[in-house]
């Protein structure tokens, strides 16, 4: 690795291959905030007389079974699927990054407990989890992705305080606590700098995860109630037409694909002292 490429880790995003996905997560954005106005059909007006098309120049994907248009779908779509994704992320962050530092700072006792609630919550399975909380507390896609936040609490636990652990020695540290620094002081100008590239690798990962979860829970019809468009919910519906459109699966399922690939390409841009 260079002096370069460690000192600067964004270096890579000029790497074609980080552009391509750059721009592919910004047009996934864009659609995540206009996709329902750009689209060119009402995503939930129904024609039974279109039922099953195929594709055409009024109908890029397609007509699913209701005779409402894919491709507008798959537009307005985006939004919740995207929300949902970064709502479940931003638990994790909020449940994970502050423990993780906390449990280096403040000692023994908090530090073996915030181990163990971890080593718990780890235990639990994504989906089933998920499909509880639902249970218990409605079904919402705000209930299911702060259950699957709470999932992802362990993982932004670990990587903040394994990016933390070696710093609490270095000499710079050392040396401001000798001089009386706080250790609010401390973790936010000599430590919380140095943190961030990790955890922002780490969400962009999670995010891709989070994707894959909300795809999974609103393909099994949890979180979003039809008739609103998710990537899930279209991807489900599609399946139960095999025999006449064999093939529209596969379009929702490549959105799905496109935008997962798209973030892990953006986390390995991103990765402090990866690979060239």
């Amino acid at each position: 690795m260079s002096t370069l490429t460690a000192a600067r880790p964004f270096t890579k995003l000029r790497l074609p291959s980080a552009r391509v996905a750059v721009a592919v997560l910004a047009v996934v954005a864009f659609l995540a905030v206009a996709g329902g106005a750009v689209a060119p059909h009402d995503p939930l007006l129904q024609d039974p007389d279109l039922a099953l098309r195929g594709p055409s120049l009024a109908h890029p994907f397609g007509t699913d079974y209701l005779g409402r248009d894919v491709f507008s779908r798959l537009l307005a779509g985006t939004g919740t699927t995207v929300l949902a994704a970064l709502e479940s992320v931003g638990v994790g962050l909020a449940l994970g990054v502050l423990p993780g530092l906390a449990s280096l700072w403040l000692g023994r006792a908090v530090e073996w407990v915030l181990l163990r609630a971890v080593d718990a919550v780890m235990t639990l399975p994504f989906i089933v989890f998920a499909i509880a909380v639902t249970g218990v507390l409605g079904n919402g896609l705000t209930q299911a992705m702060v259950a699957i936040g709470v999932l992802f609490a362990p993982l932004f636990f670990r990587v903040t305080r394994a990016a933390g652990l070696s710093l609490t020695r270095a000499q710079y540290v050392e040396a401001a606590e000798l001089f009386g620094a706080s250790r609010w002081r401390i973790l936010r100008t000599h430590v919380w700098g140095k943190v961030v590239p990790t955890v922002a690798v780490t969400a962009a990962q999670a995010t891709g995860g989070a994707l894959l979860a909300v795809s999974s829970l609103t393909f099994l019809g949890i979180g979003v109630q039809p008739p609103a468009p998710t990537w899930g919910g279209i991807l489900a519906s599609d399946l139960g037409f095999l025999a006449q459109q064999p093939w529209a699966p596969v379009i929702p399922a490549a959105f799905i694909m496109v935008a997962v690939a798209a973030l892990n390409a953006l986390a390995d841009a991103i990765r402090p002292g990866g690979a060239r």
